[in-house]
């Protein structure tokens, strides 16, 4: 059975955000202030993807989804980066944890993310079940596009 893992992310992360922000746009949204925020101390300038938060909502989940369960301290370590210094050496930054935050909550109050008690989030079944329905989709059609993937079918 193939799962979220065996997907390319990229691939699972763009539709999975069109999934979101099509079906889930009266529970998912940015807030106002989305559009003039940096997500990170090391990123130089704002998103240049004005559905950078669908974006962000998806790989949330999908990290959640391997990594899961999983606080947002360690979210804010995996989306930290490198920040350029000027002649200093680049130190590490970790992201911003309010945008994190407000995605959890946003993705809590669909019902695709839930707390467990001292340890992080983990996925609901109805989001286990929305990134497997989704990775199997992509995967049928990988397989139309490359017919040698038919071997790793069922």
């Amino acid at each position: 059975m193939v799962n979220a893992k065996f997907i390319p992310a990229q691939d699972l992360i763009n539709e999975l955000a069109k999934y979101l922000k099509e079906n889930y746009s009266d529970v998912i949204k940015p807030p106002e202030w989305a559009l003039y925020v940096k997500t990170s101390p090391h990123k130089e300038r704002i998103p240049e993807d004005p559905d950078w938060w669908y974006v962000r909502c998806a790989s949330l989940l999908r990290k959640i989804y391997i990594n899961g369960p999983v606080g947002i301290e360690r979210l804010r370590t995996a989306y930290g980066g490198r920040k350029d210094l000027g002649h200093v050496r680049e130190h590490f930054r970790k992201a911003g944890g309010s945008i994190i935050r407000k995605i959890l909550q946003q993705l809590e109050e669909a019902g695709l993310v839930t707390k467990v008690d001292r340890k992080g989030r983990i996925l609901t079944p109805q989001g286990m079940a929305l990134l497997d329905g989704l990775a199997a989709r992509l995967f049928r059609r990988m397989v139309k596009e490359k017919p040698e993937l038919k071997k790793y079918v069922g």
